[in-house]
């Protein structure tokens, strides 16, 4: 891939985050500004996230490797946040190598990041079972075991893999804890440590400190963009929780994620959809549970690029909008898949909840009041028919959509910089 527009980034470190409960289309939004960065690091989470690039009809899929790597000049870092499952990591290696991107000394993998091992993913699906009709709505990919692991001091990190010899038993010690909480559990250690051996080597160049790597090329002058996964209500400490991922995707992940220090971030950009989806379980203001909601899903598109789950789906709610901004303080927003509204005739937003008779200000912490709150709608002006593809301005959307855009913008209080009209990599729109 050649890049002869090479563009000047907006601020030497921009970090780009999830708004709502993800899958917002950050990974196109962070495609586009790459080729502006000399650096793309992802900074928490684990191959439960995933972004899908689609590039003159090829389509690319990420869920540990930085989607900023479609850029031939930018060099990828996974930061020391991040849970890393090797196996799923070399099988995107391999998937972009073979799509004929070079991924040749262009990923630095952080040798303080934590191993996420088969057994996590197994325990994963055994916490789910035993939750019954409370589960989490968790990809069972492990994540959160792994961080569970690294919470208890029971963790393995990318570092240890340079000390073979000590390896084993680490291993071993690690697993034990799982052995010991679970009476039934199918693993064979020998198999997986035979196994990890090899993976070691192999994952041997990529290894780096990467923390001093990186303050090193800021003040080099090097650009940064962080990539966020999954999305504020997911946090672990201001999400939904307990339906919520294991780390923290809000702006504090970035710091403790990378290593890197709050004054050096200049540009915080939210991506936020048109409508609001949801994956898993917990409360769901917004959700359109009729034909509104199963026409979003299809026209959308939504399902998840990691599992394949349907996604719940629903009007646009300001009150995720404006907590969101609170946690993050963003900059600019970037608003995605417009162009799927142009299904309805009329559109409903969500400006308020109401509990119990009375206007709410802040959002709840409680799920209980959150499960429970009427949301009061506003009700705009569809666009219904009008192909939103080939729109390359802002002037160019019809008046509903303009008039849609801007309201949400006297919303929240945030200016909205780019607009998604489609799901190529060109679909996207400056205003």
């Amino acid at each position: 891939m050649q890049d002869n527009n090479r563009k000047e980034p907006p601020s030497q470190v921009t970090a780009v985050l999830g708004v709502q409960w993800g899958d917002e289309g950050k990974g196109k939004l962070i495609d586009i500004l790459a080729s502006s960065f000399d650096i793309v690091a992802r900074c928490q989470g684990g191959a439960n996230a995933g972004h899908t690039i689609v590039v003159e009809d090829k389509k690319y899929s990420f869920h540990l490797i930085p989607s900023g790597l479609l850029s031939p000049n930018v060099t990828a870092v996974i930061g020391n946040g991040v849970v890393l499952h090797l196996e799923s990591f070399f099988s995107e290696v391999d998937d972009l190598s073979r799509k004929g991107i070079d991924v040749e000394g262009r990923i630095k993998i952080s040798d303080k990041a934590h191993l996420l091992f088969d057994y996590h993913q197994l325990v994963d699906g055994l916490r789910e079972e035993e939750r019954g009709g409370g589960k989490i709505g968790t990809t069972k990919k492990g994540i959160g075991p792994c961080y569970s692991s690294k919470a208890n001091r029971t963790g393995i990190r990318v570092a240890d893999l340079r000390n073979f010899h000590g390896f084993p038993d680490k291993f071993r010690k690690s697993l034990a804890t799982k052995f010991k909480r679970f009476r039934v559990f199918e693993y064979d250690p020998k198999k997986e440590i035979e196994k990890y051996y090899f993976l070691s080597r192999r994952a041997e160049p990529f290894i780096r400190e990467t923390v001093s790597w990186l303050h090193e090329r800021i003040d080099m002058g090097r650009s940064v963009l962080i990539e966020g996964a999954n999305a504020a209500m997911l946090d672990i400490d201001f999400g939904t929780y307990p339906y919520v991922t294991s780390s923290n995707c809000t702006i504090g992940g970035a710091f403790t994620g990378l290593g890197i220090t709050p004054k050096m971030v200049g540009n915080i950009v939210g991506v936020f959809k048109a409508y609001t989806t949801r994956v898993g379980e917990g409360p769901f203001p917004t959700e359109c549970s009729d034909e509104n909601g199963q026409k979003m899903q299809q026209v959308g598109k939504e399902f998840g690029t990691t599992t394949g789950r349907p996604r719940r789906c629903g009007w646009l709610d300001i009150m995720v909008l404006k907590y969101s901004i609170l946690l993050n303080g963003y900059s600019t927003l970037c608003l995605t898949k417009l162009d799927v509204l142009s299904e309805f005739q009329s559109i409903l937003v969500g400006v308020g909840y109401r509990y119990r008779g009375r206007p709410m200000h802040v959002f709840p912490s409680s799920l209980e009041v959150l499960s429970e709150v009427q949301v009061e709608y506003e009700t705009l002006p569809g666009w219904k028919g009008v192909d939103l593809h080939q729109v390359t301005s802002f002037e160019q959307l019809p008046e509903a959509a303009k008039t849609y855009v801007n309201r949400i913008e006297q919303l929240v209080g945030v200016p909205i910089r780019y607009i998604g009209v489609g799901p190529s990599r060109n679909c996207l729109i400056e205003k």
